[in-house]
């Protein structure tokens, strides 16, 4: 009888390679790709898999090489090293999708079928184009990822997604999904980028940058809007990097990915149950635990249900500097959503307005458009008579320039800006963004 305890090990093996090492070698796979179907050769790459989690065959390049010798096709030294990039993929990384992540700029994988895989990064959705030789083939990765992660992935559980080192990955199978295996993975690459270096790719205008670190120090309470892909999570840990290295930050996420450059950072991460839906630790419960840390900023990743009602009481009870994301199509958007989140909490849309007015100062927009991701604009959170909770503008970086609104006076005062205040069109922003 087989152990699975011994299963799980070997396929939690099977995915050793570290983010740092995926990013920093490319592999040349076009050559080993059969022509007739556009994929790795199973032919050699299936038996040496088999034989490695049988126990056939040791875990190291010198067995895999032996294995591959022994499939019988005539390689050369150049094939046997490609097939080597093959099998090493197939067994510790993302298999076939390994080639697409040494591009730093690549962001997420997206697999829609065999022959239909994208990516995602400083140029937009990009096509790759058939890598996968079947379904199959994709439900095979699929399964193992999330074998890795502790789930399981099989008609009972057909969509479910884990946290491994340096991705999330969510699958989706059949009939759930009507196109076969889906996968979307998001990578998370380890480099932190300064404000400074998103200044220099043209991604935050300077004047905003100013402003932002002063938003820092003042240790207001603030939330980065944006859509999916906008560059929410390398701006806010970017941000983070600025508070003091006396200040002891604590982050709670769903799937660990905040990785600010700051000396004193502790992390929460939520928890699945499992299979019967046991011992699981949400982010509400996790922001109740933070509380009871210490922290001098309390952040949370996403907010995106019912926590955002324990944030807001904690910015309430003298937390402040402290922050988080939040999915939002325009910064006007950000107090429909809150009242949305806040609804899942048991909130009144009066008491979210009341909690977000005193809790929130500031709400950074970040958008993105076809000449990459950008900080669109700073805005003020503030309560209204008839109109309830509203933003008001500080900052607008339309493309053509970084523009002073109405909300900049009241801004200076908070963070206490002692310059010159910006003229209406401070500077543009470089012609076109490059991706950091």
């Amino acid at each position: 009888m087989t152990d699975g305890r011994s299963g799980e090990g070997r396929t939690r093996r099977e995915l050793r390679l570290s983010s740092e090492q995926r990013g920093s070698r490319s592999t040349d796979v076009s050559g080993f790709l059969r022509p007739e179907h556009g994929h790795r050769d199973a032919a050699i790459v299936d038996p040496v898999r088999r034989a490695v989690l049988a126990g056939e065959v040791a875990a190291t390049d010198a067995a895999f090489a032996g294995a591959i010798g022994s499939t019988g096709r005539l390689l050369g030294s150049e094939g046997v090293l490609t097939a080597l990039d093959f099998v090493r993929a197939e067994l510790e990384g993302l298999g076939p999708l390994e080639q697409l992540v040494a591009d730093p700029a690549v962001t997420d994988i997206l697999v829609n079928g065999p022959g239909d895989v994208w990516v995602d990064g400083h140029d937009g959705l990009q096509r790759v184009g058939r890598i996968f030789a079947a379904d199959a083939e994709v439900r095979t990765l699929a399964v193992r990822l999330i074998a890795a992660g502790g789930r399981r992935l099989d008609d009972g559980c057909p969509a479910v997604d884990v946290q491994l080192d340096g991705f999330r990955v969510h699958a989706v199978l059949p009939p759930i999904s009507t196109a076969g295996t889906l996968l979307s993975i998001r990578i998370r690459r380890r480099r932190v980028f300064t404000l400074e270096e998103l200044v220099a790719s043209g991604a935050v205008a300077p004047v905003m940058a100013q402003a932002l670190t002063l938003m820092m120090q003042a240790r207001l309470n603030f939330l980065i809007s944006g859509a999916t892909g906008t560059g929410k999570t390398t701006l806010l840990s970017s941000l983070l990097g600025l508070a003091s290295p006396q200040e002891r930050l604590v982050l709670v996420e769903d799937a660990a990915e905040l990785d600010p450059a700051h000396p004193h950072t502790v992390g929460l991460q939520a928890r699945h149950g499992n299979l019967e839906g046991a011992g699981v630790l949400d982010l509400t419960a996790l922001v109740r635990q933070a509380l009871r840390m210490r922290p001098d900023r309390l952040v949370v990743g996403e907010c995106r249900g019912a926590e955002v009602r324990e944030l807001l009481a904690a910015m309430n009870t003298g937390h402040d500097g402290g922050g988080g994301t939040i999915h939002a199509n325009s910064a006007e958007a950000v107090p429909a959503r809150l009242s949305a989140l806040a609804a899942l909490a048991g909130l009144t849309p009066e008491a979210l307005d009341r909690q977000a007015a005193s809790a929130l100062d500031v709400v950074v927009h970040v958008a993105r458009d076809g000449r990459g991701r950008y900080v669109g604009s700073l805005n003020l959170l503030r309560l209204e008579r008839v109109a309830g909770l509203v933003v008001d503008p500080v900052l607008v970086d339309t493309g053509r320039g970084c523009f002073r609104s109405g909300g900049w006076v009241d801004f200076a005062r908070r963070v206490g800006w002692t310059g010159p205040a910006p003229e209406v069109a401070v500077e543009a922003r470089l012609p076109a963004r490059t991706a950091p």
